[in-house]
């Protein structure tokens, strides 16, 4: 297994689900692009326990729209498989409350990340979290149409 890649894209993961801004956001997948890894974030919020599904969806949608994944069952799997593990490390801290944040989706090779970066809130007493989630998946297939996507 090489830990080097599958290190790199849980990183671009993270510093995905941090991004501040769309523009910081589009300039880091730029730069990701350079290492041929691939990444897609978007935003969610809600109650924990509804909010899982929806992550979980809006995680593989995203990563389909900025073509990080194929449009094959396994890479959708994985994608959710990784997903579903970050919002699982949330539930000690989140569980019955309010939260909202960014995921960050990325590939590298056959290694795929999802970070989750969440606020949670209780009244004015916000909390925050990060959690990271990982799959492989097969890298048989061609990564790069030249446009910074898959085929």
């Amino acid at each position: 297994m090489d830990h080097g890649l599958s290190r790199a894209v849980a990183k671009a993961a993270i510093r995905l689900a941090l991004a501040a801004t769309r523009e910081e956001e589009d300039a880091l997948k730029l730069e990701l692009r350079q290492h041929d890894i691939w990444a897609a974030a978007v935003d969610y919020g809600g109650e924990y326990v509804t909010s899982v599904r929806r992550i979980v969806e809006r995680a593989v949608i995203a990563a389909k729209r900025e073509k990080v994944i194929a449009d094959l069952h396994a890479e959708e799997g994985a994608v959710a498989g990784a997903a579903h593990e970050a919002t699982q490390q949330l539930m000690p801290k989140a569980l019955g409350l309010n939260i909202g944040g960014k995921i960050g989706v990325a590939r590298g090779g056959d290694h795929i990340a999802v970070a989750i970066y969440v606020g949670i809130g209780l009244l004015h007493l916000d909390d925050v979290a990060i959690s990271v989630g990982h799959r492989a998946v097969s890298a048989g297939r061609p990564l790069s149409t030249g446009k910074g996507g898959v085929n």
